[in-house]
């Protein structure tokens, strides 16, 4: 099936290409903000308006990035209806690794930006230029994200670094 008004199948088959690629990085990018569960319905609508603006949002210079942006709208929208609708299957909870359990509140007490980019470097491996990219920030933001939240969580949960 291609996507709405348009009978090209290269462009279905880009279109799942690129589904698959950004469907995890996204939900992983969204967890530490929303809950995994909220993240997985936003993915869904932002795949969804991506597979019916196809010709559009492949066109962006960074179509990534800009289903991040809409799934973060989706999933803070006031009111949002309760609904997911599964293109790509989601990841269960049980899936996510275990952690220290000071963690978690060390994590909340960053800023959001701080949150999202040392979850997406440091817990998911991602490189700052990938993670730069996906925020629609500079590689140098990125990296003083980092910094500064690594430093916070390193006071916060007593670790010192040895020489």
């Amino acid at each position: 099936m291609a996507p709405i008004g348009n009978d090209d199948t290269d462009a279905a088959d880009r279109f799942d290409r690129f589904a698959r690629h950004v469907d995890r990085r996204l939900w992983l990018a969204l967890v530490p903000q929303v809950g995994a569960e909220r993240a997985g319905e936003a993915v869904n609508e932002a795949l969804l308006y991506a597979w019916r603006h196809w010709p559009k949002v492949e066109s962006l210079d960074n179509p990534g990035g800009y289903l991040y942006r809409l799934a973060l709208r989706a999933a803070t929208r006031p009111g949002r209806a309760e609904r997911a609708i599964d293109i790509l299957p989601r990841p269960e909870p049980a899936d996510l690794p275990e952690v220290e359990p000071e963690l978690v509140p060390a994590l909340l007490a960053l800023s959001e930006s701080q949150r999202t980019v040392v979850w997406l470097v440091e817990g998911c491996g991602w490189g700052l230029t990938d993670t730069a990219r996906l925020l629609e920030v500079s590689v140098s933001t990125a990296r003083n994200h980092l910094a500064r939240g690594m430093k916070h969580l390193r006071a916060h949960l007593e670790v010192t670094l040895d020489a």
